[in-house]
């Protein structure tokens, strides 16, 4: 194993003096505000331990704001990269000291909704939440605008009338780019399906919308099947894909709107339909990268969080400091695409 970098690691990588690098740590003496960012910056480039005290000296005179974050399903990969990029994206920061507060939730029904919103605004100046949209929800919502708490929401809409913004992927842009690889992936027209993760989820509605809009416009010698509910799940998305492969011998393609994606891919490798299905998922994680790989996956469209969370951030701080009308209500991003050539 590589031993940690140390004091002169950090000195070299930011081209000052070890004494520099000790004023900066020590505060003993004023460095100069350009000096001691760079410091900061060759910190988390190199991954030096001390860079919280580091950041501490370096922005010590900045406000400090508390955000808070909610992400579905903690064992997925998805969401634990999220995480990961937020915590970045938050210790990036230059206009202001965050600490967020970092929460995962694995029911989705409205009394866990509920209860999480209310312990994330006990702590916090502002929320971020992946969410299902439910009424109970938007209560809330409402609640917290009225207590000048912004929540943006991330990925799939929810709240519309009250919350503060969503930022993420345009769905609908989404649902018709994975129908277009199938109807240009095919080898023959044929049945194709779609598996969204709940009804609540608005972004997920909107890929079904997008999907099927451009079938009917498109892709009329294709035939859609009716809309397949995995609850997100790797469990209930194998056995379905598993039936429908069975029962739709004709079966062409599928997408995969939401989470659970692992189990269609295990399902097509285990049953031998590689390169015959054109599966279509969401987001480059270990098991959409692998199945790229032995062509048992045709494209992932994936959501750049690097991008997405600092943008996030600097929304968020926007909303604190200068209120609801200096930032927008919706946010888009462009998606990342990969196929087996490009991973």
């Amino acid at each position: 194993m590589a031993s940690r970098p140390t004091i002169s690691d950090l000195a070299r990588a930011a081209g000052v003096s070890v004494a520099t690098v000790d004023r900066v740590l020590n505060g003993r003496h004023k460095v100069r505000e350009e000096t001691a960012r760079r410091v900061y910056d060759a910190a988390n480039a190199i991954g030096y331990h001390a860079i919280g005290l580091i950041r501490q000296r370096v922005f010590e005179d900045l406000p400090q704001y508390r955000l808070g974050f909610s992400f579905q399903r903690p064992g997925q990969a998805f969401y634990q990269n999220f995480a990961r990029e937020i915590e970045i994206a938050c210790n990036a920061c230059t206009t202001a000291r965050i600490v967020p507060q970092i929460e995962f939730i694995s029911a989705q029904t409205p009394a866990a909704m509920a209860e999480m919103l209310r312990q994330l605004s006990a702590r916090n100046q502002a929320l971020a939440v992946v969410a299902p949209d439910y009424p109970a929800t938007t209560s809330l919502v409402e609640d917290l605008k009225a207590r000048g708490i912004p929540l943006f929401c991330l990925l799939s809409d929810f709240a519309m009338d009250v919350r503060q913004g969503y930022i993420g992927l345009n769905n609908m842009k989404v649902g018709r780019t994975a129908a277009w690889m199938i109807a240009r992936g095919a080898k023959r027209p044929g049945k194709v399906a779609i598996f969204v993760g709940s009804h609540r989820f608005h972004g997920h509605e909107l890929r079904e919308m997008g999907f099927r809009s451009f079938f009917r416009e498109k892709g009329q010698a294709f035939e859609v099947l009716d809309t397949l509910v995995n609850l997100d799940t790797s469990e209930i998305t194998h056995e379905a894909t598993a039936n429908l492969l069975a029962q739709h011998p004709d079966l062409v393609g599928l997408y995969v709107a939401g989470g659970g994606m692992e189990g269609a891919i295990s399902a097509i490798r285990e049953e031998g339909y590689a390169g015959k299905v054109q599966l279509i998922v969401n987001e480059l994680t270990p098991e959409s990268r692998a199945g790229l790989a032995d062509d048992v996956v045709t494209m992932a469209i994936s959501t750049p969080l690097p991008a997405l969370c600092r943008e996030l951030v600097s929304l968020m701080v926007t909303a604190i400091e200068k209120g609801e009308n200096a930032v927008p209500g919706q946010t888009f991003l462009p998606f990342d695409i990969f196929l087996p050539e490009n991973i």
